[in-house]
């Protein structure tokens, strides 16, 4: 099982269906699921600004490797 599978799992499905009462459970998953991703990137972009200006090489990787993600989906960071 992948980490995103666990995610998945854990947050419940987000997929609207049309029925109001199942929709309405689907919705409160899909805010806990942003609230996730939010989370998440702010963390990518947090080693990004803060690691890929620097000199030492295992932190300069790592900052550019977060830079590059941003730069791949279209989110400057």
């Amino acid at each position: 099982m992948e980490i995103e599978d666990v995610v998945r799992k854990l947050v419940g499905p987000i997929e609207p269906i049309g029925e109001t009462n199942t929709d309405n459970e689907r919705f409160e998953n899909l805010k806990v699921m942003t609230d996730v991703v939010d989370s998440l990137l702010s963390d990518i972009d947090r080693v990004a600004m803060n690691n890929k200006d620097r000199v030492e090489y295992s932190r300069k990787r790592a900052g550019q490797y977060a830079s590059d993600f941003f730069d791949r989906i279209g989110i400057e960071d």
